[in-house]
């Protein structure tokens, strides 16, 4: 196969183009506080706000993604598009208002403060595990696109696509991040505008294939309850992102976010018609043109590379230019984001809050770029693991559906309800059950079979996965209600089984009841003083016991 030239002129020139803006970019940094380099200062303004929200879901694997559904099932199960746009509604609809309100800096902010920094950091978990596949779907994506133009193993392409997508993240915060969306969008709708009407009046397409409506496919009524539960993933699996959430954060004003987010959405939507159009014309040449498309069944590789294939084979040299290099620049942008928003959890939420209080502002910067490199290494195995961009983008809000959406709601919606108890009971029974569940593509067999269970394809047709969500909050409901009553009436003796300090109050005398109820927010902070009798300043070190409680005393 020969290299593409202008395709590969095309991307070095607009990675060089991402790369001179993201570090254009990154000098508006005033300092190097956790709020300028996590969320730009909060202060974003309208055309950026509003391009970036776009940029959240639109990037290479929902470009690639959308293509390859069209390309293989057809538009009836091409869910990816609606789902997260709606999901953008909704999450604006749920925690916007409540979150901006009370200046939380990422998304695990709230559920730290409410179960302290130790159990409220378990579910950085689910949330680093949404980034990771999600960043490997978007290097995917990418490598799919060298191998095509470049000639090279996937596996070179997707390592090459880390490193420098790790080393782009580094440049320059969120200001990089936010800066190049607005270069990423553009980039995307000159490319596609430009490239899709070439390659639809190109000769090797069939047009009776496109009158024929073969691309609209359809949902056999077996498979209602799995298409339902799909789209369910997205729609509220879509929402607890802290690649939202930052961007939401960054914004000037509340009413702004809320509005931005609204009009994102549609944006979102219409994003997806030019690269599901490409799929349609990718589907309807591949079977005229077999020698050039390999169109098997059972070769995955095409699947995720229709979309790049359609460029260099079908447009003329200046058209695959710009939509090589465009789609392939706007899936490298879309890397730094998820890179970036879970390293800012980890140096935040984990290494700060539960083992460097102290940590000053020099060394969170380099946890900051360690866990970037850690970040981008995981997600660039995940992207040789898994063959399929579309099957990435559904799992990586598989547990964030399961596991951080229930915990999320109910921390924000019923915060005075909830307690540490029923955290662990709901993250418990949401991990075990989605992975009794299964999952074929990763080896996981199915332990519980549904109705409707399918064992030719080992395919759960039951929406189990909602199932599971909704028996995640039931049993946060139940296990915080359960033990209130249980301590709170005297069935039980706080200060002897409440083994988590859930119920303080019960157990604790009022200077240790003050210190417990601000013990999670200050240690976001790392410590705080107070004046003690003869005028005696203490120092006190925020941990998540009573018993761990240290104080230095000093002269006033």
């Amino acid at each position: 196969m020969a290299v593409y030239v202008w395709g590969l002129v095309g991307i070095v020139v607009f990675y060089l183009a991402m790369l001179g803006v993201g570090i254009w970019a990154g000098t508006k940094q005033k300092n190097h506080s956790e709020e300028e380099i996590m969320l730009a200062g909060r202060n974003l303004g309208t055309v950026v706000g509003f391009l970036t929200l776009i940029a959240t879901w639109v990037g290479g694997a929902y470009i690639n993604g959308t293509a390859e559904v069209m390309f293989t099932t057809g538009l009836a199960w091409c869910q990816v598009p609606i789902g997260y746009s709606l999901s953008i509604l909704l999450a604006m609809l749920l925690f916007v208002r409540q979150m901006r309100a009370a200046h939380y800096v990422t998304m695990l902010d709230p559920l730290q403060q409410k179960y302290g920094t130790r159990i409220g950091g378990l579910l950085y978990i689910p949330a680093m595990c949404g980034d990771i596949f999600w960043t490997g779907s978007i290097l995917s994506a990418l490598g799919s696109s060298l191998m095509v133009i470049l000639d090279v193993d996937n596996s070179v392409s997707v390592i090459a696509s880390a490193v420098f997508a790790a080393a782009y993240t580094l440049v320059g915060g969120f200001y990089s991040v936010s800066y190049t969306d607005v270069l990423q969008l553009c980039l995307i709708v000159v490319g596609l505008l430009l490239s899709a009407p070439f390659a639809y009046q190109n000769e090797a397409v069939s047009q009776n294939a496109i009158a024929s409506h073969d691309w609209l496919g359809k949902v056999d009524k077996a498979d209602i309850g799995q298409w339902l539960d799909s789209f369910m993933l997205l729609l509220l699996g879509g929402i607890p992102w802290q690649g939202y959430f930052q961007r939401i954060f960054s914004m000037r004003t509340t009413n702004s976010a809320q509005i931005l987010s609204v009009v994102s959405m549609f944006g979102c939507f219409l994003m997806a018609i030019p690269p599901a159009f490409i799929g349609i014309i990718a589907k309807s040449t591949g079977k005229k043109n077999s020698k050039d498309y390999q169109y098997k069944a059972m070769n995955k590789i095409i699947f995720s590379i229709a979309c790049v294939i359609l460029y260099s084979k079908l447009s003329i040299q200046w058209v695959s230019f710009f939509g090589l290099g465009a789609i392939s620049a706007a899936v490298m942008s879309s890397a730094d984001a998820s890179i970036l928003s879970s390293s800012s959890m980890f140096s935040r939420n984990i290494y700060k809050a539960v083992f460097r209080p102290k940590a000053g502002e020099r060394e969170m910067l380099w946890v900051l770029r360690i866990s970037v490199m850690v970040i981008a290494s995981l997600a660039t195995v995940i992207a040789l693991t898994v063959g399929s961009v579309y099957y990435l983008s559904y799992l990586c809000s598989d547990l964030v559906y399961v596991i951080l959406f229930p915990q999320l709601l109910l921390v924000i919606h019923w915060s005075r309800g909830v307690n540490k108890y029923g955290c662990l009971a709901s993250y418990s029974t949401g991990l075990i059950l989605r992975v009794l569940g299964g999952e074929p593509r990763l080896g996981i067999p199915a332990a519980i079979k549904f109705p409707y269970y399918d064992a030719v394809t080992d395919t759960q047709k039951f929406p189990f996965r909602t199932l599971c969500m909704l028996c995640a909050i039931s049993a946060h409901f139940l296990a915080s209600t359960g033990t209130r009553l249980l301590f709170e009436h005297g069935y039980l003796e706080a200060k002897r089984w409440d083994i988590l300090n859930a119920f303080p109050h019960l157990s604790t005398n009022k200077a240790d009841l003050q210190l417990t109820e601000r013990r999670s927010e200050m240690s976001l902070s790392g410590k705080y003083t107070k004046t003690g009798k003869l005028g005696i300043v203490n120092t006190v070190a925020v941990t998540d016991s009573l018993d761990d409680v240290r104080t230095t005393k000093g002269r006033y």
